[in-house]
């Protein structure tokens, strides 16, 4: 098994990976009626942008334990872990995975990467763990105009993924946009829209702003059933907490989530019960790196809100993270509620693709 880097070369690497210099130059919601914005000059080419749909292998290797330092260990607050997977693959543009979303039995899965790139595939398990990916493909983003959006829009930094029925919304942090795309009309071949979204989404951070999606399906009930909820890594209000947004629905609006100890927001699910949870990090030179995840009460979450909740889990250097961007849930035939987590690793020597499972015991 690949042993960890050494503290100084990841913490190097997070901050690379986490600063702007060193990224590269499914019932229907909301109607995209927010004109197009100006469009950028066309980026550079790279070696980690897919420019049409291919056929990838995806080599995994086993985590067979997520603690460092206790490698029996398994319960890790609300969380017992359940099996991982170090990916790597030979094609160029596979990582960067920035969101991830499964079907309804955690197999299938549909992920994007921080430049602009669409994957799919399947999980394969042996019993409970994970043990491998197949029938993985990478895809460009497209724009409306049918051509990949790095191309013609100068656009990436595609960091967060919702589903609704057919549809798919992709959150673009830098440039504070929200891409809807119709899978019925070719599945991953299909061509993006842009939504509208409050003004105030404009003013957000380049590089901390959109960075959470989830959407409330219809079916659940809920006060804000049909919303598309939008979370910012680090956009703050006045009072320094976290600006969410939300867009369509019944009461569309701004409200925030605590932050507490520095943590920003990575990305957010929706548990099948009908719960949410919110995926943080934060990093210091001198703290290191952390990730949490915690419980939000999506019933208190409502236009002008402050919504807080209790922390789930939390894990550090001594486990095997990285730069974990990604969360969805599903359940098993069994009944237990599986959390599954991706990690980006910006393209970087020394940093890692992980993908984690956890059951959510509590």
């Amino acid at each position: 098994m690949r042993s960890p880097p050494s503290r100084r070369r990841f913490l190097q690497g997070m901050a690379a990976g986490l600063s702007a210099a060193a990224l590269p130059g499914l019932a229907q919601a909301q109607s995209a009626t927010q004109p197009p914005a100006t469009p950028r000059p066309a980026a550079r080419p790279s070696p980690y942008r897919v420019n049409e749909p291919v056929s990838i292998d995806v080599n995994a290797r086993p985590l067979p334990s997520f603690d460092i330092r206790d490698r029996a260990r398994t319960r890790f607050g609300a969380l017992e872990y359940r099996s991982g997977l170090i990916l790597t693959s030979s094609f160029s543009g596979f990582g960067g995975l920035s969101a991830l979303r499964l079907d309804a039995k955690g197999e299938r899965f549909i992920a994007v990467s921080d430049q602009g790139s669409w994957f799919t595939g399947r999980i394969v398990y042996r019993g409970r763990e994970m043990v491998g990916l197949d029938d993985v493909e990478a895809a460009p983003l497209l724009g409306a105009d049918g051509r990949p959006i790095t191309a013609t829009r100068g656009w990436y930094d595609s960091e967060s993924l919702a589903l609704d029925g057919s549809f798919a919304y992709v959150g673009l942090e830098r440039v504070n946009q929200v891409l809807r795309f119709d899978f019925a009309k070719g599945f991953t071949r299909s061509r993006g829209e842009v939504i509208a979204l409050p003004p105030a989404a404009r003013k957000l951070p380049n590089n901390k702003g959109l960075e959470g999606l989830v959407f409330v399906p219809k079916a659940m009930g809920q006060p804000l059933a049909g919303t598309l909820i939008a979370f910012s890594e680090r956009g703050l209000d006045a009072s320094g907490n976290l600006i969410a947004f939300l867009v369509g629905g019944k009461t569309p609006g701004q409200f925030s989530v605590r932050r507490t100890e520095n943590f920003d927001i990575s990305d957010a699910a929706l548990l099948p019960s009908g719960g949410l949870l919110i995926l943080e990090r934060k990093f210091s030179w001198f703290g290191g790196v952390g990730i949490r995840i915690r419980r939000l009460a999506l019933s208190e979450i409502a236009p002008g809100a402050v919504v807080d909740g209790p922390a789930i889990f939390n894990a550090d250097l001594g486990n095997e993270i990285d730069n974990m961007e990604g969360i969805d849930a599903h359940v098993t035939e069994e009944g237990e509620t599986v959390l599954t987590m991706v990690s980006d690793d910006n393209f970087s020597l020394i940093q890692r693709n992980l993908l984690l499972q956890f059951t959510l015991v509590d």
